[in-house]
């Protein structure tokens, strides 16, 4: 039997060997000291004491002293101390200092850092900056204006495209009369149709009195009336009938009293093309002024007044010949009230003719095909360029326009070669009577909205120089 003596720590010289108890090892007793040598090391107590060599390392305490040199790394503690250099480099704080080399290069804050090479598509503008939508002018009225107001885009005229070709060696288009040939333009627009109301052509249009533009009118009533108006499909004549020579050659028959008794229907009607105005009667008069209209010039007021105005002289419908062409001179509102009654085929909604039905005035030949409305433009040409009255400096300025007639001659200098003029006024006027119609002499009656004695003068000049030929009763009668 052994000595019983106190516990010693197991012998650690190399080589000696510890004898295996033969009895289950014992739960170590909760006792602070050292085990028995035949007892296995017990978990290590919570002690803060160094663990004895031959123990195995203990999880590292959560203290703050430096880790044994046999433990492992603990993980490094959320300190601002610089971190082991055998510790991973941990992720950068959001601090504002430099990234480590290693690090990715972080996304560019929102700030105000110049951009990247690559280029940014470029914003789009701001609505702030865009252009104001157009609108109508203001109204500009006849009254604030004590003569003919001069705009610097007066003499400014739209063009109508091609303008008509001809191998006709008389044609007036080659005339030798320079100052003819220097106010003539070819390819101004006749004609207006729905696509020439846009707002900014309306501003332009509305410096202009009537019917030269459109001054002190609005621009929802006019517009409504134009975008009417269908674009022409077909020219005014139809020059595949050219006669012998290659001339397109017409008649232009006015109302003027030289025509009683002249004997000029025949010569009229050889004509491939007759043009008349107003109160075009023939009826009766065949021997002197024909009975053939290719194309009927117009406006409400003529169309409207001469069906009882001539009445007592046989008129009772206007020209209405097979395949007539009718023109429209817009000369005020209430033509544009007249066209929207007639295009929509409806009653006229306001004016002067409010209630009528437009379309029973032409006989029964009326086709959108062939009615035609003049343009603003070619009027105010007409005037500017040929028919300048002095009264237009005065207080009567916005009341004097050419005359129906003169409209309808300069209609057929801008689409015939040849024009021969029948009825307008000459200078042994007062020997016939005011209309041809009139069997017995009357006084010829001068209009204040009219300049007849310039235009008598404009027409000789013209038949002077051979741009037309004008039919003088005194020079007849003199062979």
């Amino acid at each position: 039997m052994s000595k019983t003596t106190t516990a010693m720590p197991p012998d650690t010289t190399p080589g000696r060997e510890t004898p295996m108890p033969t009895m289950p090892a014992a739960k170590p007793p909760l006792v602070t000291s050292p085990p028995s040598e035949t007892m296995p090391a017990p978990k290590p107590p919570l002690a803060t004491s160094p663990p004895s060599e031959s123990m195995p390392a203990p999880k590292p305490p959560l203290a703050t002293s430096p880790p044994s040199e046999t433990m492992p790394a603990p993980k490094p503690p959320l300190a601002t101390s610089p971190p082991s250099e055998s510790m991973p480099a941990p992720k950068p704080p959001l601090a504002t200092s430099p990234p480590s080399e290693t690090m990715p290069a972080p996304k560019p804050p929102l700030a105000t850092s110049p951009p990247s090479e690559t280029p940014m598509p470029a914003p789009k503008p701001p609505l702030a900056t865009s252009p104001p939508r157009e609108t109508p002018m203001p109204v500009l009225f006849k009254k604030d204006f004590d003569k003919l107001p001069r705009w610097d885009f007066e003499d400014v005229y739209k063009r109508g495209g091609q303008p008509m070709q001809t191998t006709c060696p008389q044609s007036l288009r080659r005339s030798a009369d320079q100052s003819f040939m220097r106010s003539f333009i070819p390819d101004v627009r006749l004609f207006m149709h729905k696509e020439h109301l846009s707002v900014s052509e309306w501003n332009r249009l509305a410096h202009f009195n009537n019917p030269f533009g459109f001054m002190e009118y609005q621009y929802e009533d006019v517009k409504v009336a134009v975008d009417l108006i269908p674009e022409p499909t077909h020219p005014l004549l139809l020059q595949a009938s050219r006669q012998p020579g290659g001339c397109v050659r017409c008649a232009v028959v006015g109302n003027g009293g030289i025509l009683n008794g002249s004997g000029m229907g025949k010569e009229i009607d050889a004509h491939e093309f007759v043009f008349r105005m107003n109160g075009a009667v023939t009826r009766g008069f065949e021997q002197d002024v024909g009975n053939r209209t290719s194309v009927y010039v117009h406006t409400a007021h003529s169309i409207t007044t001469s069906l009882w105005y001539w009445k007592p002289y046989g008129f009772h419908s206007v020209p209405h010949d097979e395949g007539i062409k009718y023109v429209l001179i817009p000369e005020g509102m209430r033509d544009f009230q007249w066209l929207t009654g007639l295009l929509n085929r409806t009653t006229v909604p306001a004016g002067a003719y409010e209630g009528m039905r437009p379309w029973t005035s032409y006989a029964g030949q009326f086709d959108e095909e062939r009615f035609y409305v003049l343009h603003p433009d070619f009027l105010r040409y007409v005037r500017n360029r040929f028919l300048k009255s002095s009264v237009l400096s005065g207080k009567n300025w916005s009341v004097v326009r050419p005359s129906n007639g003169a409209f309808t001659l300069f209609l057929a200098l801008h689409t015939c070669d040849v024009v021969d003029a029948y009825g307008f006024m000459t200078e042994d006027y007062a020997k016939y009577p005011n209309y041809y119609m009139e069997r017995e002499k009357t006084k010829v009656v001068f209009y204040i909205n009219h300049d007849y004695m310039m235009e008598m003068k404009t027409w000789k000049r013209f038949h002077d120089a051979g741009v037309i030929k004008l039919y003088q009763r005194e020079r007849e009668d003199s062979h």
